[in-house]
């Protein structure tokens, strides 16, 4: 098949997919491809410097890491800090409360950096990488992994107290109204 012909391919594909929205399908293959080099890339260092890889993890880790993923992907994807992160593939929206933020991805560009816009403002997108990295780090160096999780399991924990005493505060403001 010639170049012309696969691009024909690929452009009838894009169609069919999605007829009345453009999808960064291209964007979508470079993520999916870049996430498979930097996972078999994990891979290949564990061979090469011999680490174990644990039969089962800890349920204590699983714990752990399923946290400290959660507020990593929050805080990379949705905190106004990280933005200077995000600003090249995204678009400040609006705050959305508590320190975050809502972005919109950048729609001129290439489907890759739509993608990466995509991937960058979504925590549920960026778990799956955090969480790899994580567990490439917990084979790879579990102690400072251990360390670096339990301090994001932390401020985890101090946001849902922080949320937790600001609703128990209104909630006593508004008793105090009634009386």
């Amino acid at each position: 098949m010639t170049g012309s012909g696969l691009k024909q391919k690929v452009a009838r594909l894009r169609q069919a997919y999605a007829p009345h929205e453009h999808r960064p399908l291209g964007g979508y293959l470079a993520a999916m491809g870049t996430y498979a080099t930097v996972t078999a890339s994990l891979v290949g260092l564990v061979r090469v410097t011999g680490r174990p890889v644990p039969e089962r993890p800890s349920p204590a880790d699983v714990v752990l890491l399923s946290i400290a993923t959660h507020k990593l992907s929050r805080l990379l994807s949705k905190d106004a800090i990280t933005s200077p992160l995000r600003a090249p593939f995204t678009r400040y929206d609006h705050p959305i409360g508590s320190g975050e933020v809502m972005e919109q991805v950048r729609d001129q560009g290439s489907a890759t950096r739509h993608a990466v816009g995509e991937l960058l403002s979504c925590p549920f997108c960026l778990a799956v990488w955090v969480a790899t990295g994580l567990t490439g780090g917990l084979v790879l160096a579990p102690r400072l992994t251990r360390l670096v999780a339990t301090a994001l399991t932390a401020v985890a924990a101090s946001d849902f107290l922080q949320m937790g005493y600001a609703v128990a505060q209104q909630a006593a403001q508004g008793g105090q109204r009634d009386k």
